[in-house]
């Protein structure tokens, strides 16, 4: 969802107006944010929403006319962030992008309102750039949960639920944390344990399984997004599954997609995959393992 708090087509950043701070007084504005630009952006865009219930404002959202912070790629104010403890959740792009795409065409898209795919959408440009800032900023690491060779280790798990305390700056360091969708799948016990000490909380195995109350809860906390959570909206635990995912060949991969999806529908989706495997693998890097 990362996304969603950068500009699309990969223009400059600036503040947010409803975020800038303002200073009350006659003829005075002042943000937040540094004076400086952060130049424009790479890599591909977010896109507009999607679908007739989803649409586009009629009004222009960018260039917003603020002040800019440096190097920021979101429009979120540097200060707002470090209220954040970032973990980065990723899935690759070849189970991301057809089960998104399949969001997005009948008979689906009439309980997710979603009518068109957006290759743009796809988010893995608008996090790494994000995980790249946070990073810079130091905001996040070095350490690198699951990873003592890619950062600073300290032993122990960190000391607070924002991270582990470092005696040198005012700050509370976070780790590096980047989960996996398919290592969550295959050890969910492992990773969940792995992820809850590098947050510092304390691990129990029911946090794997929830009742009835709980799928009330989250069913009105994606009402919202009908038809994208509904296997696990309606699942009851988190298990490991029986065999880890076969990784297909593209040719076998794009026989499938064209089988679901028609020949227009499966090229739309090899291009999308292929777009973003880089950005993917970068992230995957830094991923959580036990």
């Amino acid at each position: 969802m990362m996304q969603y708090f950068v500009p699309p087509n990969g223009k400059p950043a600036s503040i947010s107006p409803s975020l800038s701070r303002l200073e009350r007084g006659v003829g005075t504005k002042k943000s937040s944010a540094n004076g400086t630009a952060n130049g424009t952006t790479n890599g591909t865009s977010n896109g507009a929403t999607n679908g007739t219930n989803h649409g586009t404002s009629t009004g222009a959202r960018y260039p917003y006319h603020t002040e800019v912070e440096a190097n920021n790629p979101t429009v979120m104010p540097e200060a707002i962030l470090k209220k954040f403890h970032f973990t980065f959740l990723i899935r690759h792009p070849r189970s991301s992008i057809p089960s998104y795409y399949r969001c997005t065409i009948p008979p689906l898209n009439e309980l997710t309102g979603f009518y068109n795919f957006d290759p743009s959408e796809a988010g893995y440009d608008e996090l790494r750039r994000v995980f790249d800032y946070l990073r810079s900023n130091g905001q996040i690491g070095p350490r690198v949960a699951g990873h003592p060779e890619l950062g600073n280790h300290t032993n122990g798990r960190n000391g607070s639920p924002n991270g582990h305390s470092d005696t040198n700056t005012e700050n509370t360091k976070v780790d590096i944390c980047v989960v996996d969708a398919d290592d969550l799948l295959d050890n969910p016990t492992g990773i969940i344990e792995a992820y809850c000490n590098s947050v510092g909380i304390d691990y129990h195995e029911s946090m794997l399984k929830w009742d009835a109350e709980d799928q009330k809860h989250a069913t009105n906390a994606f009402a919202k997004w009908k038809g994208f959570h509904e296997d696990a909206i309606h699942s009851s635990e988190l298990k490991a599954r029986h065999h880890k995912k076969k990784v297909k060949s593209c040719e076998d991969e794009d026989a499938e997609w064209t089988e679901k999806y028609g020949a227009k529908g499966a090229k739309i989706i090899r291009d999308t995959v292929d777009a973003n495997v880089k950005d993917y693998e970068y992230l995957k890097q830094f991923a959580l393992e036990v």
